[in-house]
């Protein structure tokens, strides 16, 4: 699997597993190299079947919202499969707010999203 710099990526039975480098996803900059790689992961590295697990990441800005869903659209493209896991009580509070809780497929942990890639 390729390097990256923001995330760390482990391949799980044929799904990309992606843990976050960052415990505050907040930078704007950061930000932007994050959705570049979660997009890259999917348009150039042809990963369809992507895990998203947020152990460890303590607090995530708005603005990161938009390069998930940015993401989510890239492996829909690819006619892939995206989950989320891990997601802390005030980070999956936001995805409920902001109603991404209907777009998202979120998991409460990982060996539960992993089985839901195999239905």
């Amino acid at each position: 699997m390729a390097s990256f710099n923001r995330i760390n990526v482990m391949d799980e039975n044929g799904v990309s597993v992606v843990r976050f480098i960052d415990k505050k996803i907040v930078d704007s900059g950061t930000i932007e190299l994050l959705g570049d790689e979660l997009v890259s992961l999917v348009t150039f590295h042809k990963r369809t079947q992507v895990l998203l697990n947020f152990e460890g990441v303590d607090f995530m800005s708005s603005a990161a919202l938009n390069k998930l869903i940015k993401l989510n659209s890239s492996v829909k493209a690819a006619n892939g499969r995206l989950k989320l896991c891990n997601l802390r009580a005030e980070i999956l509070d936001v995805f409920k707010i902001t109603k991404l809780d209907r777009v998202f497929d979120l998991r409460k942990s990982q060996e539960d999203a992993l089985g839901a890639f195999r239905l």
